[in-house]
């Protein structure tokens, strides 16, 4: 194989959990924080992850202090408890036959990292879990952008830079892919927003539209 490490985000590259935690958690919040304050569409919740990210949007579109960003984080974590999303067809499938061919997989993500092993074991076929897996981290040094959580992971599983390949569908994964000096491709199958396509097709070594076309892209 060309990779021996995947470095995989998780929301909206391995599940399909914005449509179904991250979005109605945003919406939830702003009922209780915002009243009265038009609610953004999926499409434009997307786009404000994408540009300019989703702390920069709740404090300076939004304008949140210290209490109303606590407060949408327990909204967002009640959310995240009580909701699990669904892996996209075929990605488990894929990641265990990169597994049997000899390669590692370390997840990459601003979700907990309790969440993201629930959601891996959860009943389905084939089993999977993770090698590693790095989640959100309160330290900004630990969490992608930075590139700490590639370096990390390089350094645990004894895998060249030259060798790993990192698999998202935001801007914060290709930043930490090169910083880290690790190939970076686009995972497009989770939203069709414009502004975040152009984007990533423009700055990844591949973008793909379906877990399909990853799949033969990875394992060819």
């Amino acid at each position: 194989m060309r990779y021996r490490l995947l470095l995989i985000d998780h929301d909206d590259t391995a599940v399909d959990s914005t449509a179904i935690v991250h979005y109605p958690a945003h919406l939830e919040a702003l009922r209780e924080l915002r009243p009265g304050m038009p609610l953004p569409t999926i499409e434009q919740w997307w786009t404000a992850n994408f540009e300019p990210g989703i702390m920069e949007h709740l404090v300076h579109n939004l304008g949140m202090n210290e209490a109303e960003l606590a407060r949408e984080f327990e909204i967002w974590r009640s959310f995240t408890a009580s909701r699990v999303p669904s892996f996209f067809p075929g990605f488990r499938e894929l990641l265990a036959a990169f597994r049997a061919r000899g390669g590692s997989v370390a997840v990459v993500s601003h979700s907990e990292q309790a969440n993201i092993l629930r959601d891996y074991r959860q009943p389905g076929s084939p089993s999977f879990e993770p090698d590693l897996v790095f989640g959100w981290d309160h330290d900004p040094g630990r969490r992608k952008p930075d590139p700490w959580p590639a370096r990390e992971a390089l350094t645990r599983l004894d895998v060249d830079a030259a060798e790993a390949l990192v698999v998202d569908d935001l801007r914060p994964g290709v930043l930490m892919a090169r910083a880290a000096g690790v190939a970076v491709v686009g995972a497009g199958w989770a939203h069709r927003v414009p502004p975040i396509r152009d984007w990533m097709r423009g700055n990844c070594l591949a973008y793909f539209e379906s877990v399909e076309e990853f799949g033969a892209f990875l394992l060819g």
